[in-house]
């Protein structure tokens, strides 16, 4: 696997991250979890699963996406980064 390969598969997977983490927050904080609270109360708690599993969640989504992506040139011949 090459560097642009590894750079690509890594960025993919922390924008899934990050963007699903980002949803769970915001679910949390629509559902009345506080994240930060500075304690370790039920609320807190709910947040911080709700935060891991959307981070989880997106990233799986992201190499679901990346993984589909590599299929589909493979399939048709073409090489990564398009047609010129």
């Amino acid at each position: 696997m090459n560097t642009a390969a590894m750079l690509k598969d890594g960025l993919t997977d922390a924008a899934g991250f990050l963007g699903g983490a980002l949803l769970g927050l915001g679910a949390g904080h629509l559902l009345g979890l506080e994240t930060f609270t500075g304690t370790f109360g039920n609320s807190a708690l709910g947040g911080i699963l709700l935060v891991g599993l959307g981070g989880g969640l997106g990233l799986q989504l992201a190499r679901r996406w990346r993984r589909r992506l590599t299929q589909g040139q493979k399939l048709t011949g073409e090489q990564p980064g398009g047609s010129e």
